[in-house]
């Protein structure tokens, strides 16, 4: 499948902004089923450097600076992307959760997709033992990991309720797994936090949802912005495999990948700081055409 995707931010604000120096994650990875084909962001005011570079997770990575005053910023990212890749069915055979929780202790890699880099607490996803002993829930004794990662999503999918007013991406983990409420930022930290509290490595993924499903399927949450999902490894034989407690889906074609690392403060499409403006009103539209 080939997808043309259009991202784009837009922040208006109260008073002139004399400086403005911003963080841009918004190339879609190649890799794991997925190929880049072409990419272009437009910025507007234009900016005065734009430097690129890879972070340690492999994201391409670009700072801009805006040295112009403003009272509107406008970033136009648009890509197309051709994705092909087949995920294990849900009640295929995998390892005991607990031989790859051991494997994954003794990697000896420290690279990027080591899955040691991923068994440990991360700005936004800290170890809690409430969320660990929920997690435990679905993995018994000698479980496959593949299986229990399965009812881990689906849980987490009939029990938490897709409420885009209850949480911002500040929201203590600990508050949204009382609540039981958030978005799909929320529900990726949730089964991320419970995962790692196994001591199984599992990373964030920031990505895109098509935003028309196939004929007679249910439209999917998340698909109007940017979408997060879980990657957990698997041992050497399956890898990494990709699950949305969201849609309660193994990730297939209808995801297309935009970075992958511990949590959303690695992953952050548009961050950045400003001079000049107290208040500013930002916007995010995201369209996902399928192509062919």
């Amino acid at each position: 499948m080939i997808y043309d995707i259009r991202h784009v931010t837009t922040y208006e604000y109260e008073s002139p902004v004399s400086f403005a120096r911003c963080t841009l994650r918004l190339e879609p990875r190649s890799g794991g089923g997925q190929k880049l084909i072409s990419h272009h962001v437009e910025i507007r005011p234009r900016p005065s450097e734009r430097n690129v570079r890879r972070d340690f997770f492999g994201t391409l990575t670009e700072s801009v600076v805006i040295e112009a005053a403003h009272r509107n910023l406008r970033i136009d990212s648009r890509s197309r992307v051709s994705v092909s890749r087949q995920p294990p069915a849900r009640d295929a055979g995998s390892p005991a959760w607990e031989s790859i929780r051991d494997i994954a202790f003794e990697a000896t890699s420290l690279g990027p997709s080591s899955p040691v880099g991923y068994v440990f607490a991360s700005p936004l996803v800290p170890v809690l033992r409430p969320v660990s002993a929920y997690a435990a829930l679905s993995f018994a004794p000698g479980a496959g990991i593949l299986a229990g990662a399965v009812d881990l999503m689906h849980r987490i999918r009939t029990e938490f309720r897709y409420d885009p007013k209850a949480t911002v991406i500040s929201t203590p983990l600990n508050e949204v797994f009382d609540k039981r409420h958030g978005v799909c930022q929320d529900f990726a930290h949730v089964m991320i936090a419970g995962l790692r509290g196994l001591g199984l490595p599992a990373a964030y993924v920031s990505g895109y949802l098509r935003t028309i499903p196939p004929p007679g399927q249910p439209r999917l949450q998340g698909a109007d912005a940017t979408h997060a999902w879980v990657s957990l490894w698997c041992g050497a034989e399956l890898g990494w495999v990709d699950f949305d407690p969201t849609n309660d889906l193994l990730v297939a074609n209808d995801h297309i990948v935009l970075a992958v690392a511990r949590d959303f403060s690695d992953v952050s499409p548009v961050d950045g700081i400003i001079v000049g403006s107290p208040k500013q009103k930002l916007g995010v539209a995201v369209d996902v055409l399928l192509v062919e």
